[in-house]
């Protein structure tokens, strides 16, 4: 599943607050993206049509949750980028981002302790 950057904002406003009303999330992103009630809502049925997002209660106002933990949405879009960019090769993802940015001497260590518990 394709979480898009703007839909990567709601997600990240709904973790941090545990869940929020329409007025409240579009209070909470007005600052960052400048939307208003009707983007924002726009939004929130676009991603619960696609089980990002969860519409809490009959009551109003309604209480918007994301759907997904924070870590899970971060793993999906880590194989995501895997698969497409990389063909699922992981080290051929880790041989080039060492290529393109040294690592520490003690993040070295930490990534060869990483792959020793690994057995690679």
């Amino acid at each position: 599943m394709q979480i898009s950057e703007k839909e990567w904002l709601v997600l990240d406003t709904l973790w941090d607050s545990g869940g929020a009303t329409l007025g409240q999330l579009t209070q909470a992103l007005r600052e960052t993206t400048g939307w208003n009630r009707n983007t924002v809502l726009t939004y929130l049925t676009r991603m619960e049509a696609k089980s990002l997002v969860e519409i809490g209660g009959e009551g109003y106002p309604r209480v918007y949750r994301a759907a997904l933990s924070r870590e899970a949405c971060r793993a999906q879009a880590r194989s995501d980028f895997l698969e497409r960019v990389y063909r699922g090769a992981a080290g051929d993802l880790v041989a080039a981002f060492l290529k393109e940015k040294p690592i520490s001497a003690q993040e070295r260590e930490e990534l060869r302790r990483l792959l020793d518990e690994m057995e690679v």
